[in-house]
């Protein structure tokens, strides 16, 4: 039996009111929406003035309505409105990655205390349904690694700035003009919106808990226009990649950093707003989900897909978590990583393993080596001073015998650096 939708959304933004017009569209659903609540009562919408109100009580509070929709960007309120909600035994659709990644541990308390559902595929990857894909599908013994553009408008930047030459600015503007962007530009450029999104991903991936800030991560803020110079010589591109893997040991490595990209590499097939998820399992080897990852109805066909699931009575299991033993973060591994700098002195080349590259004639320099990961976890000088790091294709070395002979094979040859 169907389960009839009354639905309360708070905020009529892009994603909003794409959900309004999406809605329409799909009258089988038997969903409507009975109030919306927004911020600024004097503002002009595309909906009946009837539907709207300031008083988020008038939501929150009528039992007719069984399903919030919460798509504002303000994080705290969020946690309010989401938190309220589960306690008044209302379903929750949530598109608010920020608020989920800083309130994942109290979130899925209140899910096991109220019984409610909470689903939030929107706020992963937009219209790729990589949420459900880690829950009902890949069992975490077998799911070797994951990597993800989980950010759509990084990606659209890098594409219009390494595709057809638009600077830095020129770029970002696009992108904001166009919807991709969030409100606050640092957000996506700085990295903090594919970090939160990669923190409840690795939940339903490893069974993995951590807040956002104990991961490592940067955006994309740092590249130079050398470096695409670099990634042409290549034959590769550059990307902001999210990337788990399962070690030898056990434990996940898992960072959200720049990334050089290979051709035929699936991720290089990601271009503009579009988001694309690799992931690798022991028997299905690798799969690629492709899709947009920002924009008002991409995001907009997330959130329907969740409040069509709710018909049924969907819930999270959170099988990673609760039904196997959980995976913990590793910081015991390495990374090859490319650094291009000014100026040496600002790069402490006597803490890499060894340097497999040395570019020194340009006004621009580069080398290519492999750093411990807990030296880039530590300390801030890769993202200071105009230094710019982005990490090899294949980038996590693990093997110590290997990592050792190649040390000394390098050093015999004159190549690394004290």
């Amino acid at each position: 039996m169907h389960k009839q939708l009354t639905i309360g959304l708070f905020g009529f933004g892009v994603v909003g009111e794409g959900l309004y017009k999406v809605l329409q569209q799909t009258p089988s659903l038997k969903a409507t929406i009975k109030k919306i609540c927004i911020k600024h009562a004097d503002k002009k919408r595309n909906a009946p003035a009837s539907l709207f109100t300031t008083d988020k009580k008038e939501l929150l509070g009528d039992p007719q309505i069984n399903v919030i929709v919460e798509v504002i960007d303000d994080s705290v309120a969020a946690f309010e409105i989401v938190s309220t909600a589960l306690q008044n035994h209302k379903d929750v659709v949530s598109a608010s990655k920020k608020m989920i990644a800083e309130n994942l541990e109290a979130l899925l308390q209140l899910q096991q205390k109220t019984e409610q559902s909470l689903l939030y595929e929107s706020a992963a990857c937009a219209s790729i349904p990589v949420i459900r894909n880690l829950e009902e599908y890949y069992d975490n013994d077998l799911l070797h690694s994951i990597k993800a553009i989980v950010n759509g408008s990084t990606n659209f930047i890098l594409t219009k700035i390494f595709e057809e030459h638009l600077d830095f600015k020129q770029a970002l503007l696009l992108a904001q003009q166009q919807g991709f962007a969030e409100s606050d530009p640092r957000l996506d450029v700085e990295g903090y919106d594919a970090v939160n999104k990669w923190t409840f991903l690795l939940t339903h991936a490893y069974g993995i808990i951590e807040r956002p800030e104990n991961i490592l991560f940067t955006g994309i803020q740092h590249i130079h226009k050398a470096d695409a110079v670099v990634a042409k010589s290549k034959n590769q591109q550059i990307k902001l990649v999210a990337e788990a893997k399962k070690l030898e040991n056990g434990n996940v490595a898992a960072f959200v950093l720049p990334q050089f990209v290979k051709q035929d590499d699936h991720l290089a097939f990601v271009k503009n707003e579009y988001n694309g998820v690799v992931i690798e399992s022991g028997f299905a080897d690798k799969q690629f989900f492709y899709g947009k990852g920002a924009g008002s109805f991409p995001t907009a066909s997330a959130v329907l897909s969740d409040i069509s699931a709710l018909r049924y009575q969907y819930k999270y299991e959170y099988k990673k978590l609760y039904h196997h033993k959980p995976h913990e973060l590793s910081n015991d591994f390495f990374l090859r990583v490319y650094v291009s700098f000014d100026d040496l002195k600002h790069v402490p080349r006597e803490r890499f393993e060894w340097i497999e590259e040395w570019h020194s004639e340009a006004e621009r320099k580069y080398l290519v080596g492999v750093i411990s990961f807990k030296e880039l976890k530590e300390n801030t000088w890769w993202k200071e001073n105009n230094t710019s790091l982005i990490l090899t294709p294949d980038p996590i070395v693990e093997d110590i015998a290997t990592r050792q002979l190649k040390k000394k094979s390098l050093e015999l040859a004159g190549i690394v650096f004290s």
